[in-house]
């Protein structure tokens, strides 16, 4: 069967997350926030026009970026340049922050850096595990979740001349980032077939949860075996490819009991559950709480 070529989706967060990020030069969020929206599995992707800095103080992360995978633990940082395919996987404790900035606003901050030196290095995606730098660059480490929480104050307290220093704040992280990308971490290569295949399973698994299809489906459309669909999965997700079909249909699951006013007898029709009651174990034994349970206390603010 003829593989099909599924184009790499940009996520436009001012559409899909927060309106506020439309027009912003630069935005800001916490990560733990974006990873209950979006998903702690998050599947390949990228993002026109703006570089996005993720800094997890807490947990690991399983991340591609381009053909590269990381296996890093907290503290650390990736930069992700515009355009450039990404994904990653967290665990539940992983948070940190996201500085999202438009990619004009990055070259005019930078201005006074030599600008084919400074492109060079932000155009290339890197991750730095901070606990493995060397003792002269221990300091700038140190400085590196100051800054991010500075950022934050600034950017939800809206105070006077607030762009003039969201603006200052991020040139001091984009400096302190390219300080300290010479000591990108190990990485890990996989063969990019392989890579191929894990990122169209995500894609399909996004085109057809709803309808509860069979793993050798998946692996039908993939032209693959469904031993080696699962056996990419846990090498490269270390999770086996029922889990990543089953966590898509939880992320979606708690997205609308939190967000959407429908029943829970509405949200399991939409999810493809012909048995509500189903739908709520299935729920409860990923969870440990029923539907309405996590849709009470999620709207409480627990």
């Amino acid at each position: 069967m003829a593989r099909e070529r599924t184009p790499i989706p940009n996520i436009d967060i001012g559409k899909e997350y927060d309106s506020r990020y439309a027009a912003a030069e630069v935005s800001y969020e916490r990560f733990g926030k974006l990873a209950e929206f979006f998903g702690r599995n998050m599947p390949v992707h990228r993002h026109d026009r703006f570089f996005q800095v993720h800094y997890l103080a807490s947990g690991q992360i399983r991340l591609y970026l381009e053909e590269q995978q990381y296996i890093a633990d907290a503290p650390l940082f990736f930069l992700t340049p515009p355009t450039v395919p990404h994904a990653f996987i967290t665990e539940e404790d992983a948070d940190g922050h996201v500085l999202t900035v438009r990619q004009e606003l990055v070259w005019q901050l930078l201005a006074s850096l030599p600008r084919h030196e400074t492109e060079a290095r932000l155009m290339t995606p890197f991750c730095v595990e901070l606990g493995k730098v060397p003792v002269d660059l221990a300091r700038e480490a140190e400085r590196l979740p100051q800054l991010f929480a500075l950022l934050g104050e600034e950017y939800l307290a809206e105070g006077q001349d607030r762009d003039a220093a969201l603006h200052g704040i991020t040139q001091l992280l984009l400096v302190s980032l390219l300080r300290l990308s010479s000591q990108a971490g190990r990485n890990q290569h996989f063969r990019r077939e392989d890579l191929h295949i894990y990122h169209r399973f995500n894609a399909l698994i996004e085109q057809h949860y709803r309808e509860h299809w069979a793993l050798w489906r998946y692996a039908e459309h993939i032209g693959v075996t469904e031993a080696r669909l699962n056996d990419i999965c846990r090498r490269l997700a270390d999770l086996p490819s029922k889990r990543l079909v089953h966590d898509r249909l939880l992320q979606e699951a708690k997205r609308l009991l939190i967000f959407s006013a429908s029943s829970i007898n509405e949200i399991a029709y939409h999810l493809g559950f012909k048995d509500p009651a189903y739908f709520s174990r299935f729920f409860l034994r990923d969870t440990g709480r029923s539907p309405s349970d996590y849709r009470a206390a999620n709207r409480q603010g627990e």
